[in-house]
């Protein structure tokens, strides 16, 4: 399940005859079959709308609340969901935290926020991380989403705890230390290797991992102030495999302030989005993957949240790089602007760095992702929102202002001129003045107020 953080959650193949693609349903973005990803798109697309300050429609927000089971669980999607979730065991981590993230951010939803919330903590593994699904083995991706959630709904993920162990120290217990060869110190696995218990690197494992060990969830406040990155200082014959032990500062240029003003799990993000750095400077700013039996290529989806990942850590400088490669690239990520996740992926890296969403290298994403669902309700209050969007939206909604703004300044005009000229002509009959001059006396109101 290592696409637990992908665009969506893959299927595991099997010999069984896969079913027939389940019909998109109203008030869902996107049109693909929603089995594996209904809930998932959906949150990122609310996400993205609330971060460009728009309000999504009601439709889309209740589409959401309806997949929730009864237990508070979600699975990634429900096509009948007036239904009882029949098997709570296949209730999904990953969709869970992420429609709380969703449904906290859009507001109004508090019972289905704190439902989320309880079952996400009553079904927390031993260590203090989670797994895909409830039991299964803590992996780095679904433990950082959850952290997300935790931290979206201003709940401090190191006070929830099983067995005494957080969700920081099953990170912590996934990042490769100082024995580890030198281009994967700081990296996050996924989860150990079954057999040997050895921890190898994975990038989307990583980006995630360090994502949330700066307490973030995928709103990062682009207020975020500006810190150093700070990389595993193994030059002191460092000899541990956890990041939280290992994480000291470096002397290098690139470490500015001294490890220990830093939380512990905010130093093993630090060494986190240092071995992104190398990474992405080895690869031109963005992250590959390479799937089975083929060649590596590009992952978009990953590169985005390594955005978002080094952003939440005040490292925008450091993210500007895999940004601007996005912008330059985006068009290439295949069925990019009909994926709902894709685009909300891309306005969120935006606006963690600041940038515009509705000119991301000559698209507008708000107005793209607009036509793959429901119409938000408002628009930004400040008019800078999306382009395309706007035009349909905020000038539509203002028109009925400026007529009736128009027709009371006409009406106060009219009425204006004619006391003024019946003013003119009563001086004009008092002075002698003829028709001509009190013509002029109204043509030089009518200028005036002109």
């Amino acid at each position: 399940m290592t696409a637990g953080l992908a665009l969506a959650p893959a299927a595991v193949a099997d010999e069984t005859p896969a079913p027939p693609p389940a019909e998109a349903p109203e008030g869902l973005f996107g049109d693909a079959d929603p089995q594996y990803d209904g809930v998932w798109r959906q949150s990122y697309a609310l996400l993205a709308q609330h971060t460009a300050g728009y309000t999504p429609a009601d439709e889309a927000v209740d589409w959401l609340v309806g997949q929730q089971c009864a237990d508070g669980s979600f699975l990634p999607f429900r096509a009948a969901p007036e239904q009882p979730c029949a098997d709570v065991t296949a209730s999904d981590s990953n969709a869970t935290a992420l429609a709380v993230q969703a449904l906290a951010a859009v507001g109004g939803q508090q019972d289905a926020v704190d439902a989320g919330v309880a079952w996400l903590t009553g079904v927390q593994n031993e260590d203090g991380g989670w797994g895909f699904n409830p039991g299964s083995p803590s992996d780095a991706n679904s433990t950082a989403v959850v952290i997300g959630a935790l931290a979206a709904t201003g709940t401090d993920p190191a006070e929830v705890r099983r067995e005494d162990n957080s969700p920081y120290s099953a990170l912590g217990d996934l990042q490769l230390g100082c024995d580890a060869p030198e281009d994967q110190r700081g990296a996050f696995a996924w989860q150990p290797d079954p057999e040997t218990g050895e921890l190898y690197g994975s990038d989307m494992a990583t980006v995630d991992a360090v994502l949330a060990a700066y307490g973030s969830g995928l709103l990062v406040d682009p207020e975020t102030p500006e810190a150093p990155v700070t990389p595993l200082d193994c030059g002191t014959g460092g000899d541990g495999s956890d990041g939280e032990e290992t994480g000291a500062a470096s002397e290098s240029p690139a470490s500015e302030s001294p490890a220990e003003e830093l939380s512990p799990q905010a130093r093993a993000g630090s060494a986190g989005a240092a071995r992104l750095l190398g990474t992405l400077e080895g690869s031109e700013n963005h992250l590959e993957s390479t799937p089975p039996g083929g060649e590596a290529q590009p992952d978009f989806a990953t590169t985005a949240r390594a955005v978002l990942a080094l952003a939440a850590g005040g490292h925008r400088e450091a993210a500007s790089a895999p940004l601007e490669w996005l912008r330059a690239h985006h068009t290439e990520w295949t069925d990019y602007a009909t994926n709902p996740t894709a685009l909300s992926l891309l306005v969120l890296a935006a606006h963690a760095t600041g940038d515009s969403a509705a000119d991301f290298g000559g698209t507008d994403l708000l107005a793209q992702l607009g036509r793959l669902g429901p119409a938000p309700t408002d628009s930004p209050a400040d008019g800078g929102g999306s382009g395309e969007g706007d035009a349909d939206g905020d000038g539509m909604s203002a028109l009925p202002w400026i007529i009736g703004l128009g027709l009371v300044a006409g009406i106060g005009i009219g009425v204006l001129l004619s006391f003024r000229r019946r003013a003119a002509a009563a001086a004009g009959e008092a002075d002698g003045a003829g028709p001509a001059a009190r013509a002029g006396s109204a043509e030089g109101a009518a200028r005036a107020e002109g």
